[in-house]
C-alpha cells in the first residue's frame, strides 16, 4: 500500500511539472503573436502614410531634414563603387522625350529611379510612360534643380506614385512650380534630403555616386546647384549632371571622383555655358544623349558643343530628332533603341540673345507679369516686386506669369 501511495505521489508531481512547462510555452507563443501583430505589409504601410491631396491636416516638415544613414551603402572616401551586374540582368535608362526639358527613368531589376519630370504640363505624360512600363513605385526621385523644365511635372509623379527617397539640391526658388512640388511632398507626408558628395546608393545591383558639392555657394546661378551623379552597372557607366554649368563642372573635376562614363547626358540640353572641353575630356564618353525640344527657342544644342563631340568621335542621340531614347546595359555592352544621329544640326536661338533663354526678363511678383528690360513699366515697379529672371518666356508662362501687353516680350 505504501509503495502504491508513493507511486501516486510521483505521478502527481510529474503532472504538475509538465503543467508548468506547458505554461512557459504558452507565454512564449503569446510574445510571438504580439511581435507579429506589429509587422505591416508594404501595402499596409503605404495605406497608413498616404494622404489625400486635398487634406488640410498635413505636417509642416522642417527644411533641415534627416535620413537613415543605413540607406547609404558606402561612403565615397575611397570606397569601390562598382555595381555588380549578374548574368542575364540588365539596366535600362530611358531618356523620355518631353520636349524642352529633362526626364530620365532608370530601372534595374525591381528598382527604379526618376531624374526630373519635365515642365508643369508634362507630369501626366511622364506618369503615363511609367505606367506603360508597369512602374508602380520609385526607389528614388531626383529633382536636379528647381527650374520648371526639370521639376514642373514631379508634383504629379510624387502624388500618384510612392517613392522611397527624394533628393533635392540645397537651393530653393520662389516660384509657383517650386511651391507646388513642396506642397505635394508635405501632403504625402514625405521628406527630401540634400545628398552629400561621395554618398553612394544602391539601385538594385547598380550603384550611383553623388558628385555634387552640395555645400558650395554658386550665388544666383541655379543651374550650378544641380545634383550630379554617376551610375555604374557592371563595367558600364552613365553620367547625369542636370543643368550644371562651368563652375560646377570645374568643382566636379577638382573633387577627384571618377567621372569617366560610357554614356553622358548632355548638361543643360547641350548649352555652350556647360559641357566644357575640360569636362568632356574628363568624362570621355562613347555616347552622348541630348534632351531638348524640337525647334526650341534656346538654340539647344549649340554648335560649339556638337563640334567638341564630333571631334572626340562621340555617338550622339537626340530626343528632338529621335524621340525617347532608351539605352540598355548588360553590364558589359550598351545598346540603344535607335541609331545615333548623323545630322549634327545645331539649334538656332530665336530673337535677341537677351531674350533667347539666357534670361533678361524683369518680372513683377505683385502683378505676375514679365517685361523686357527696357519696358517703360519696369521704371514704375517698386523695388520690392521687381526681380530679374533667368528663365525663358515659356517657363515664366508655365509658372503663371503673363507677358506685358506693352513691350510684348
Amino acid at each position: 500500500m505504501k509503495k502504491r501511495n508513493a507511486g501516486m505521489m510521483v505521478l502527481l508531481l510529474l503532472c504538475l511539472f509538465l503543467s508548468g512547462c506547458g505554461n512557459v510555452r504558452t507565454e512564449d507563443a503569446v510574445d510571438e503573436d504580439i511581435g507579429a501583430s506589429t509587422i505591416q505589409t508594404n501595402e499596409e504601410a503605404v495605406s497608413d502614410t498616404a494622404v489625400d491631396k486635398e487634406s488640410p491636416d498635413t505636417e509642416d516638415f522642417s527644411d533641415e531634414l534627416e535620413f537613415d544613414e543605413s540607406s547609404l551603402i558606402k561612403r565615397g572616401d575611397g570606397a569601390d563603387n562598382t555595381g555588380s551586374a549578374r548574368d542575364g540582368e540588365i539596366l535600362e535608362v530611358h531618356f523620355i522625350d518631353i520636349g524642352q526639358g529633362d526626364s530620365i527613368l532608370i530601372r534595374q531589376g525591381n528598382s527604379a529611379m526618376l531624374i526630373d519630370a519635365g515642365n508643369n504640363s508634362k507630369g501626366t505624360a511622364v506618369w503615363s510612360y511609367l505606367r506603360s512600363l508597369n512602374v508602380e513605385s520609385l526607389d528614388y526621385a531626383v529633382a536636379t534643380h528647381p527650374d520648371a523644365d526639370h521639376i514642373g511635372g514631379l508634383d504629379v509623379i510624387l502624388y500618384k506614385i510612392d517613392c522611397g527617397m527624394i533628393f533635392m539640391p540645397s537651393v530653393k526658388k520662389d516660384t509657383k512650380t517650386y511651391e507646388e512640388l513642396m506642397d505635394t511632398i508635405k501632403q504625402r507626408r514625405q521628406t527630401y534630403i540634400v545628398p552629400e558628395r561621395g554618398n553612394i546608393y544602391a539601385l538594385g545591383n547598380a550603384q550611383f555616386e553623388i558628385l555634387t558639392d552640395t555645400g558650395r555657394d554658386y550665388g544666383e546661378n541655379v543651374n550650378d546647384y544641380s545634383i550630379a551623379l554617376r551610375l555604374v552597372f557592371g563595367n558600364t557607366s552613365f553620367l547625369f549632371t542636370g543643368d550644371a554649368e562651368e563652375a560646377a563642372e570645374r568643382d566636379m573635376i577638382e573633387g577627384g571622383q571618377n567621372l569617366l562614363s560610357d554614356v553622358y547626358k548632355a548638361s543643360h540640353h547641350g548649352a555652350d555655358t556647360a559641357n566644357t572641353e575640360e569636362f568632356l575630356t574628363a568624362v570621355n564618353p562613347k555616347y552622348c544623349v541630348i534632351s531638348c525640344g524640337q525647334d526650341n527657342t534656346y538654340g539647344h544644342p549649340r554648335a560649339g558643343f556638337l563640334n567638341r563631340l564630333r571631334a572626340m568621335g562621340v555617338k550622339v542621340f537626340r530626343t528632338d530628332e529621335q524621340g525617347t531614347v532608351v539605352a540598355v546595359s548588360d553590364g558589359e555592352n550598351i545598346t540603344f533603341n535607335t541609331g545615333s544621329s548623323t545630322s549634327w544640326i545645331a539649334g538656332e536661338p530665336m530673337g535677341s540673345e537677351e531674350n533667347s533663354g539666357n534670361g533678361h526678363y524683369i518680372i513683377n511678383t505683385g502683378t505676375k507679369k514679365f517685361h523686357k528690360p527696357d519696358c517703360s513699366s519696369v521704371k514704375k515697379m517698386s523695388d520690392q516686386n521687381k526681380k530679374e529672371s533667368v528663365q525663358s518666356r515659356e517657363e515664366l508662362i508655365a509658372e503663371g506669369y503673363e507677358p506685358c501687353k506693352n513691350c510684348n516680350p
